[in-house]
């Protein structure tokens, strides 16, 4: 992993034609909008972007006991006016629109400064808004001056090329993720602290690095073990630490020396996950069949062990064939026994029926994605 001191230039002018090396798991040094168009067409599975929010601050701010607030006050995140500011939004999304591959996806995170008027910009530019996330910040930063609300959210928008766009959500890793419940659109974070907030001198050396829970889960949603994840607004490399992570490729765009430095020994400290623990859980549609025999036959299950539902209505007995037998004498598959013993016409038989782990019930279905696990290659 190393730096691009400048953007790297196309082997050949035309732009049908052009052969440009992609700086994978590089930070590339410059503008973002010069160093994206250096890229080549659909080129990049998945941009994440951390814009300038445009904060407008008035002065400084002091908490109640006097101490300084180290808040944005950088260069970087002034704009003369919200004109300015709108062109350079629309310009860095063209950019990022044009470098997605058509399954690809963009993630752009902001405050109530800015991210409407990002949200507007999305939209003209022909993006497909999937999601907005509402980061709820378990410990925001006061409001010091007692004239507002306290500020304890951001929000992130999530898009695709186009509203017929197709596009990678792994919907079963984020269900296991939120213990076997649909993950909703709020997600609890705390801000970034402790060990993983990158101090020199006792300052921040960013004063919005962003957690790495964030991004974590930005990717395990919609990205692919290979994929190229893109960071226009790179900083202290985030990004780029939680894609070494989880075996991701990355390109970041970052034109402050100070902030370059930083995520080049960050990410190179980080250490990636070890094959077998990237493999997640894929969705119904995509996971290889599984009959529930197999478990019983690999020792997963054994048979005589007692089955019940979530609410412990219903009692069955694993037999050795892998069919189920009732308390009451019924009998059958673990979905039509469980269809009958509820009068229902049909019923998905993993997620209805648990055993009893330390005390604890469990669906089994979570026996059959641990056994994909150790089975698949």
């Amino acid at each position: 992993m190393g730096v691009i001191e400048k953007v790297r230039q196309p082997r050949v002018a035309a732009r049908s034609q052009v052969e440009v090396e992609l700086p994978l798991d590089q930070i590339v040094m410059g503008d973002c909008i010069a160093a994206m168009k250096a890229l080549p067409d659909k080129s990049v599975d998945m941009v994440f972007a951390d814009p300038p929010y445009n904060l407008q601050l008035g002065g400084e701010l002091f908490r109640p006991d006097g101490s300084h607030v180290d808040a944005v006050t950088d260069d970087w995140d002034k704009f003369d006016t919200f004109a300015a500011y709108d062109a350079f939004t629309r310009a860095w999304l063209a950019e990022a629109h044009r470098i997605l591959k058509d399954d690809g996806t963009i993630w752009v995170i902001g405050s109530y400064h800015n991210i409407f008027r990002v949200g507007t910009a999305v939209q003209d530019l022909g993006y497909w808004i999937l999601n907005d996330i509402v980061w709820r910040k378990a410990n925001p930063m006061p409001n010091f001056r007692g004239t507002r609300f306290t500020n304890a959210h951001e929000t992130l928008i999530w898009a695709s090329k186009g509203e017929k766009a197709k596009y990678t959500f792994n919907y079963r890793s984020m269900k296991t993720l939120n213990d076997e419940l649909q993950m909703r659109s709020d997600w609890e974070f705390p801000i970034c602290g402790g060990q993983e907030r990158l101090k020199k001198g006792g300052h921040k050396v960013h004063p919005t690095q962003k957690p790495e829970a964030l991004l974590y889960r930005v990717m395990l949603a919609c990205t692919k073990p290979g994929d190229v994840v893109l960071d226009p607004f790179f900083g202290t490399g985030t990004t780029g630490a939680v894609a070494k992570r989880l075996g991701r490729r990355w390109i970041g765009i970052e034109r402050e020396l100070s902030y370059i430095d930083a995520a080049a020994e960050r990410i190179a400290a980080a250490l990636p996950l070890d094959e077998s623990a990237l493999a997640t859980m894929q969705s119904p549609r995509a996971q290889p069949k599984v009959a529930f025999g197999v478990l019983v036959e690999n020792g997963y299950l054994a048979p005589g062990a007692m089955l019940t539902d979530a609410k412990r209505r219903f009692q069955a007995m694993v037999r050795a064939d892998g069919s189920l037998a009732s308390v009451c004498g019924a009998s059958g598959s673990i979905h039509k026994l469980g269809a009958s013993l509820q009068g229902a016409p049909a019923c998905n038989g993993w997620t209805f029926w648990h055993h009893e782990t330390d005390g604890t019930l469990q669906p089994i279905d979570t026996l059959r994605q641990t056994y994909l696990l150790a089975t698949q290659p």
